[in-house]
C-alpha cells in the first residue's frame, strides 16, 4: 500500500474545505450500498521545472462523467470546472512532490434502501500525497486469484463504482495472505481480466497483447499510455484479444498497467517464472518512457499533462454549478 499523508483540504459541499470539514453521514447512501464513482489521478512532482505535472486530467473527468451517468448520479459541474477545482486543490496543498487526486461523485441522502431513485447526490475532491503502490524496481510475484472479476450485466468492470472494488480487495487480499504481491483475476468465461487493480499486458515476441474491453475490464487510461508509447516509441504492435490462463505461462513478459501500479513488471506467476524470471527488456523500456512522459520530460508528450507550478494559496474558493 503506498504511503499518504492527510490532506489538507478537500472539495466538498461545493467549496474547498478544511479537510476534517468533509464528513459524510454513517446512514449516506454510499456508505450503506457502494453506490458511489470515483477516478485515481497522479499527479509528478518535476523538481526542475518546480511543477507537478498532472496526467490526463481531461481524460479522467470524461470518463468520470460517463461512469456518473451509468450510475444515475448527476454531477453539476463542466470537465473544465473540474479540472480547475482540480488544479486549486494542488496548489493549495502545496506538496512538492508526488501527488494523487481523488474524486468521488456519490449517492448522498441519509436513507436505508438499496434503490437510487430520488437519492440525492454529492461530489467531493481531495488530493493527498502518493507513492507507489506496488513496488516497481522490481518484479512481482503474482497468482492467478479464485474470484472471478464481476461481469458487464452484474457490476461493469469498465466504471470506476466503489461497490465493485469488493471484488478488488478480495482478490488482493487473497494474494497478499498467500504471499503474493498482486493477483491476476480471470471473467467469468474464465479468460484473463485484469490485475486487482490495474490492465495486464503480456509480450509474446516483439507484440504486447492486452484483454480487449468485452474482457469485464476497465477501460484503462494508462493502458492507452502504454499502446501509444509502445508504436511511438518502441515500433511494436498492440493486440487486443482474449487471452487464456495457461498463455500467461507462455509469455515472454507481463506487466500491470495502472495509475496506481503505473508500469509494474511480473516475473512470476504462480510459482511459475515468466522469462528468465527477471525484468523484461521491453517492461523495462516502456517503464523508464513512462516516467519521462509523465514527468515533464518528454516534450512529445507534454499534452497529456495538466502542469500546477508550485505555490500555496490561501483561504478557499467556491466552485459555482454550472
Amino acid at each position: 500500500m503506498a504511503d499518504t499523508a492527510t490532506p489538507k483540504y478537500a472539495f466538498f459541499g461545493g467549496e474547498i474545505v478544511p479537510f476534517d470539514q468533509a464528513k459524510v453521514s454513517v446512514m449516506t447512501h454510499a456508505f450503506n450500498y457502494g453506490t458511489g464513482v470515483f477516478e485515481g489521478i497522479r499527479g509528478y512532482w518535476n523538481g526542475e521545472a518546480e511543477t507537478t505535472y498532472i496526467v490526463k486530467l481531461r481524460e479522467h473527468f470524461l470518463r468520470f462523467l460517463k461512469n456518473c451517468k451509468m450510475m444515475h448520479i448527476t454531477v453539476p459541474y463542466s470537465v473544465d470546472e473540474l479540472m480547475d477545482v482540480s488544479v486549486q486543490l494542488v496548489e493549495m496543498q502545496d506538496m512538492r512532490g508526488d501527488v494523487y487526486l481523488r474524486p468521488i461523485a456519490y449517492k448522498s441522502s441519509e436513507t436505508i434502501g438499496v434503490s437510487m431513485e430520488g437519492v440525492a447526490d454529492a461530489l467531493t475532491i481531495f488530493a493527498s500525497t502518493f507513492g507507489n503502490y506496488v513496488d516497481i524496481d522490481r518484479g512481482l510475484s503474482v497468482c492467478v486469484s479464485s474470484w472471478r472479476r464481476t461481469e458487464d450485466n452484474a457490476i461493469p468492470a469498465r466504471a470506476k463504482v466503489t461497490g465493485n472494488y469488493v471484488n478488488s480487495a478480495l482478490a488482493k487480499n487473497e494474494a497478499v495472505v498467500n504471499g503474493y504481491d498482486e493477483a491476476i483475476v480471470l471473467n467469468p468465461q474464465g479468460f484473463v481480466a485484469e490485475a486487482s487493480a490495474a490492465n495486464i499486458f503480456i509480450v509474446r515476441g516483439r507484440t504486447l497483447i492486452t484483454p480487449g474491453f468485452s474482457d469485464d475490464i476497465l477501460e484503462g487510461l494508462t493502458r492507452d499510455i502504454v499502446t501509444q508509447l509502445a508504436k511511438d516509441e518502441l515500433g511494436l504492435e498492440t493486440r487486443e484479444r482474449s487471452i487464456a490462463r495457461s498463455e500467461l505461462y507462455y509469455a515472454d513478459e507481463i506487466f500491470f498497467a495502472g495509475t496506481g501500479v503505473q508500469i509494474a513488471s511480473v516475473t512470476s506467476v504462480d510459482h511459475r517464472n515468466i522469462g528468465n524470471g527477471e525484468v523484461g527488456p521491453i517492461t523495462g523500456a516502456l517503464q523508464r518512457l513512462y516516467f519521462d512522459a509523465v514527468k515533464g520530460r518528454n516534450p512529445k508528450y507534454m499534452e497529456w499533462l495538466t502542469p500546477v507550478k508550485s505555490h500555496a494559496l490561501a483561504g478557499s474558493e467556491t466552485l459555482a454549478a454550472s
